[in-house]
């Protein structure tokens, strides 16, 4: 007899991250996993510090000290607030609890790869439904919706498309969901939108018994290596939640880090007007140049060239000059480049390389 896994298992392709290193190339610029251009706050940094000589002390398993202050930092209630080992572990652990085997999530289909590989985990279906312009559409969400539903995922703003959803619609798609099935808004990327009828997910969570929003500290804190997520549910999912993560899902100096990070004055104002700036100049560069740019509400460009192979002929100029961006074929985009925004020189180079590549 030969020991196996549930056959669910063994249909996941496991996750691969952005990339991190060329062969050969001295200076690398990492610009494939939309961290935050400026790394973490300069107090999370301390704080990091700080708790070395603490590291033999088991931290806080309810995390009281951090969820007060995300409760304060947004205006959310801290006993409705739960931490994890990054957003992703949240995600897993709402799919686990809400979904298995006989029962179906929905998802767009270029939505977050994560939700995709820990639903087949879990044994779900996955039912991903076509996008309309690269943005979810929302009748097509609800038509994909059946008897076996119990989870729908909705990143806003997308990764890795960019592309967001107002807020009416966000609202129509809550709407049309029956009672039994958990929408799970993605605001990985909230904090870049400057849109003013944009809600993170907030709201719809005050106004339903069947939302949950989920938020990181890896892109505008740059705390992507500390691995610290957060989410805002209703009391019951809070409930199925605390008997369902692990007693200590989240490291000391993460939790300290993170009571840091949301309360350096001006970091996500500053980080904001940075992205905005250069989002726009990296976009009007790359369009000049003939290059189709998806709008886009992240720290981040979806680029493309039109065909597979011009886009492999592109990330190629690029890790030439030591330039590492995401292919995007594991999404179903293998025509697209997804350049995350740097710091005003990375954008340059990234704007150079490809003046470089289209003009020869």
């Amino acid at each position: 007899m030969t020991l196996m896994p549930r056959p669910s298992i063994l249909a996941v392709e496991p996750y691969v991250g952005g990339e991190s290193k060329i062969p050969g190339v001295n200076r690398i610029v990492k610009l494939s996993s939309n961290e935050g251009a400026f790394g973490p706050p300069p107090a999370a940094v301390e704080a990091i510090r700080a708790m070395a000589a603490e590291a033999h002390r088991y931290p806080d398993g309810g995390a009281t000290a951090l969820r007060e202050a995300i409760g304060a930092r947004f205006g959310l209630d801290p006993a409705r607030i739960v931490v994890g080992n990054g957003s992703d572990e949240l995600l897993a652990l709402l799919i686990l609890a809400y979904g298995g085997e006989g029962t179906e999530l929905v998802m767009s289909a270029h939505g977050f790869m994560m939700y995709d590989i820990t639903g087949r985990w879990a044994g779900c279906r996955i039912i991903k439904v076509p996008e309309k312009n690269l943005t979810t559409d929302v009748d097509g969400m609800l038509a994909a919706v059946g008897p076996r539903t119990r989870l729908v995922f909705l990143a806003n703003p997308n990764n890795p498309t960019g592309s967001i959803l107002p807020q009416a619609e966000v609202e129509r798609l809550r709407a049309g969901l029956r009672d039994d099935i958990l929408l799970v808004l993605d605001s990985a990327y909230a904090e870049y939108v400057t849109r003013p009828d944009y809600d993170a997910g907030a709201k719809l969570v005050d106004a339903s018994g069947t939302t949950v929003m989920t938020r990181t500290f890896s892109k505008i804190f740059g705390m992507g290596g500390m691995r610290l997520g957060w989410c805002y549910a209703p009391r019951a999912v809070i409930d199925v939640l605390g008997r369902v993560r692990g007693p200590f899902n989240v490291n000391a100096a993460a939790m300290a880090a993170g009571i840091a990070a949301v309360a350096e004055k001006g970091w996500v104002e500053c980080s904001v007007e940075h992205n905005t700036l250069w989002r726009a100049k990296v976009s009007d560069a790359l369009t000049a140049l003939g290059i189709r740019v998806w709008p886009s509400e992240g720290n981040f460009v979806l680029v493309d060239f039109g065909t597979a192979a011009k886009a492999k002929a592109a990330d190629d100029a690029l890790k030439a000059r030591g330039l590492i961006v995401r292919a995007m074929g594991g999404y179903g985009l293998p025509q697209c480049l997804r350049i995350t925004i740097g710091t005003a020189e990375e954008c340059g180079m990234v704007v150079d390389a490809l003046t470089g590549f289209m003009r020869g």
